[in-house]
């Protein structure tokens, strides 16, 4: 097996995942500061990293070794050959095809919000869905849940994903302006310029109050979306940080 690992920040390498699917790989694997790709065979790619080979018969029980269950708040995210004991409410995901496995730290901490902010019977808009983790967990709250995303080769995935934990969250191709609210609750996994982009849109897909999540945040650039958020009446109600990322949680007053 052939492992193209690509290495960047967060939010670029979200960009490149569609690209590496299309260009025949069959699976992701996110690791501190870069991504594995694994391909049947190396081809050129149009992105800087480096090829590693890995023996055919290993590489996939290795995968599945390395991939450890992860605990976030009253969650805990499992692939399917996982084996749980604890208490904690059970988010099933088919791991590599979709970004959002709940290791990265930006995931945890939405999941982690979302347990405290979400919930029974809320409308909640999951936006850059990925894998759908976050509509999922906000579902198994109780909630009813919708999930988007631009990337057309992570719907089935999140269709998927939701069929293996028995939700009825729903997953939609689109961006912010394609979502019908008002909401009651927004979660997004973005990067900060998107954020501060989308600041007056989503105060939008509110009615007369709600409460916005953000993730995705490199700690450098909280700033641009402090200033945006607050300049379109959001008042800050919880910030965490988990190294270089932040997580922002806002009143929509």
């Amino acid at each position: 097996m052939h492992v193209f690992r690509l290495r960047g920040d967060f939010e670029t390498l979200d960009v490149y995942s569609a690209t590496l699917f299309e260009l025949g790989a069959r699976g992701l694997e996110e690791k501190p500061g870069e991504v594995w790709a694994y391909f049947p065979e190396r081809l050129e790619l149009p992105f800087p990293g480096e090829w590693v080979e890995l023996p055919d018969t290993d590489w996939l029980e290795a995968y599945k070794r390395d991939l450890q269950p992860v605990v976030a708040g009253p969650f805990v995210v499992l692939a399917p050959w996982h084996e749980w004991s604890g208490e904690e409410k059970r988010i099933l995901l088919e791991p590599g095809m979709a970004f959002g496995t709940g290791h990265h730290e930006t995931t945890r901490m939405a999941l982690e919000a979302l347990a405290v902010r979400t919930e029974p019977e809320m409308r909640v808009l999951d936006l850059g869905t990925g894998s759908g983790i976050l509509a999922i967990g906000a579902a198994l709250l109780g909630a009813e849940a919708v999930g988007l995303d631009i990337d057309p080769a992570v719907i089935p995935q999140a269709i998927e994903n939701a069929r293996l934990n028995r939700v009825s969250a729903r997953f939609e191709l689109g961006s912010l302006e394609d979502a019908t609210g008002p909401f009651d609750l927004v979660v997004a996994n973005l990067y900060a310029e998107l954020h501060a982009y989308f600041a007056g849109a989503y105060r939008e897909k509110f009615g007369i109050c709600g409460t916005l999540i953000l993730t995705g945040i490199l700690l450098e650039r909280e700033r641009l979306v402090r200033q945006a958020l607050e300049a379109h009446a959001f008042e800050l109600l919880q910030r965490r940080q988990e190294g270089e990322w932040v997580c922002l949680t806002y009143a929509a007053v």
